[in-house]
Order: structure tokens, then sequence, then C-alpha cells
């Protein structure tokens, strides 16, 4: 499947380097606005965590763009995986949707959510496969905790709470984008929402949110606090999270959960273990490798294009439900 990777800032480096492992995927050409500046972004970029490096020897053969419709129009590709600003999610994925491209699109979806619905629709009537890159939903911890949750195998889930800070990001063009207050939707949009994605694929859309949101350098919503209560049940979930802190605060996520009979801590500190606690003991779970869930979402995504079928696992509506939930928090 001949694939264009769009933006080539840290994750759009993540997704090529996974593309380039994926033996479903061909990586046929890169689109960045600065093309000569991407074999000096093989060693200098950084994010939130660490990813193998792509080796410029990789990308030998790998065709370069500056202009995406000029990319679109010459390779034709069968998929785009688009990993720029938040602002030019719209613009990037219609233009590969109308080319006849399936597009893997970085969250957030869209910040304005009739964006996000008119792409839907765009999808289906084109009859192409948009899914959007909750990547949280891929990694292995969460995947156990979600099994978890599903089989009520520590009893019925009483309690979850999910953090996620870090540092003010000033790599790439983070820096740059301070100027333009509130564009990127902030830790809210960009970074906690990982979080509020999760907690609604396992527990639901909750009917009542009680939050409190504070300023950053980005927006007027980095730092998170909120409750969610359900009618329902009695479940109650803490979201917890941003990037008011100092650029050089470690990254740090991770979930605790209370069911009826044991107590379940994990924390990417210690990405290795997940803890289930009881009154009188502890046992320790495999955490897995975070980044793999990098490379099962595009596995997912390739073989529902090669299969033809919707990406229920991860669907582009309900993406879009987990961006009206962040504007639930501001109001």
């Amino acid at each position: 499947m001949n694939t264009v990777v769009v933006g080539f800032g840290f994750m759009g480096m993540t997704h090529t380097l996974n593309i380039l492992k994926n033996p479903r995927l061909h990586l046929k050409a890169i689109v960045d606005k600065v093309p000569g500046d991407i074999l000096t972004k093989l060693t200098g970029q950084s994010g939130n965590f660490s990813t193998r490096n792509v080796d410029a020897k990789d990308l030998s053969g790998v065709n370069i763009y500056s202009d995406f419709a000029e990319c679109l129009k010459v390779e034709k590709p069968d998929a785009c995986v688009i990993a720029v600003h938040t602002a030019f999610h719209y613009e990037m994925a219609e233009m590969a949707l109308l080319a006849g491209a399936n597009v893997f699109l970085e969250k957030p979806f869209c910040i304005d959510a009739g964006e996000g619905e008119r792409l839907i629709n765009l999808a289906r009537s084109k009859n192409k496969v948009l899914m959007v890159g909750h990547v949280v939903r891929f990694m292995p911890a969460y995947k156990t905790l979600k099994k978890w949750i599903d089989s009520s195998e520590y009893g019925r889930l009483e309690f979850l709470t999910l953090s996620r800070f870090s540092g003010v990001p000033i790599w790439g063009q983070w820096k740059e984008r301070q100027k333009e207050f509130g564009s990127s939707g902030g830790a809210l949009f960009d970074l906690v929402i990982h979080d509020i994605d999760f907690a609604q694929w396992v527990c639901g859309v909750p009917d009542q949110i009680e939050a409190r949101c504070l300023p950053g350098k980005l927006s007027n919503h980095d730092y998170v606090s909120a409750l969610w209560k359900y009618n329902d049940s009695d479940v109650v979930v803490k979201v917890d999270g941003g990037n008011t802190f100092h650029a050089g605060y470690p990254f740090h996520a991770g979930f605790s959960a209370r069911f009826e009979n044991a107590s379940v801590f994990f924390s990417s500190q210690d990405p290795h273990n997940i803890k289930v606690t009881t009154d009188t003991e502890t046992m320790l779970f495999s955490g897995g490798d975070a980044n793999d869930g990098f490379s099962n979402e595009l596995y997912y995504f390739a073989e529902c294009v090669l299969q033809g079928v919707h990406p229920v696992k991860c669907s582009p509506e309900s993406a879009l439900d987990s961006v009206r939930i962040c504007h639930r928090h501001t109001l």
C-alpha cells in the first residue's frame, strides 16, 4: 500500500519509522514545508518520549515534496499519514480524501467538531478509511486495563483516574506556536485528550463533567482537572493533566483504578509493570512497551484499508466524541 507521510516533525518521524517496519505499507513520499531540513531532523527532533531514530539510508528512494497537492497528483498514494499542526488537519485530510487516498490523521481530529463531521461524511462518500491516531487505545498497559474492565476480572470498576503531564513543548515549531495562542487547542486537545479518549472508550460518554482549567503558554486550558459521572452507573472517572510546567519537566502518564476486589496502578515512570493490589498482596503484570502502540495502530489502519472495513476499534465517530467531550471541559 503506497503511503505518504505529511509533516516530518516528531510524530511524522515516528510514523515513518513504523511504516518502514510494516510489510503492508510502502513509504512512497514525505511532504514537509521545508524539505531540505528532513535530514537534519533525523538527529535533532525530540518529543515527550524517545523512539528509535529513522536512518537516512532508510529514506533512499523516498520522494520528498514541499507541496502536498503536487505530491497527491504525482504519487497518487493509497494512504496518507497526516501529522501536521492541528490547525491544518481539516485542510490536509480533505485534500487527501478528495484525491482518493485513505487517511490516518494524528489526534486531535479537528478542534471544530463541524469540520470533523464533514470529513467523516466525505470519507463515507468516497468509500475510504478515515482513522484518527488515538494511540493510547493501542498501548499494551492500557489495553490490559480495558480487558480487566470489560471482563470484570477484579469485579466492577468503581473509580478510574488518568493523568498525563509534561513541560511546555518547545521543540520543532512549538515555540513558534506560542505566538498563536490557542491555535493548537492547548494541552486539553493535544495532551489530555489521550486520557479523555481512553476514558470515554472504556466507560462511555459522561453525563456530567465537573472541570477546572488553567491557562498556560499555549491556551487557556493548559491544565485540566475533571470528574466525570454517569446517571446509570456509580463509577467516577478523574482526568488530570497538562503542560504548565517548565520545558525540562519530565513527561509522565499513568492510571489508577479501583475495582471491587483489587486496585490497579500504572505509571510511565515504571513502564514495564502494572501493579495489582489487594489488602494482603501485590501482583505484577507486564506493562509492555508503550512504543508498540504506534506500530499497532498503523497495523490496524492498514488492515482496515486492505480489508475495506470501517475502523471500529478507533472510529472517526468516536474520535469526534472525544473532541466534543474536550469542549465540555471548557464550559
